[in-house]
């Protein structure tokens, strides 16, 4: 541990580290920015009001710890509540008696 052939095989090895960070775009996520693209094909009161709310809603969801996927994932939870069964009833395997 610390000798000169760990330090430079990280050296060699840090793209892999490095390949699942997320994108950021201006210290925020790069999904941000997406609604202003629309805000170049579209440029209208409504599209800059919506580009701005989403940008807020991403900023907040950054400072609670969370990416676009992650809160819906956890409003989907929210919604469904703590019972949820992996097949629905009629999907459901019965079980069989062969006698």
């Amino acid at each position: 541990m610390g000798s000169q052939e760990d330090t430079e095989e990280e050296r060699v090895n840090w793209h892999w580290r490095n390949s699942m960070k997320p994108v950021r775009f201006f210290s925020m996520d790069a999904r941000a920015a997406i609604p202003f693209l629309f805000l170049l094909v579209y440029a209208r009161l409504v599209t800059l009001i919506f580009a701005i709310v989403s940008t807020i809603v991403f900023m907040m969801l950054e400072k609670r710890g969370l990416t676009l996927p992650s809160a819906l994932r956890a409003l989907r939870s929210w919604l469904l509540g703590p019972k949820r069964p992996a097949w629905i009833s009629m999907r459901r395997r019965r079980l069989k008696d062969y006698h």
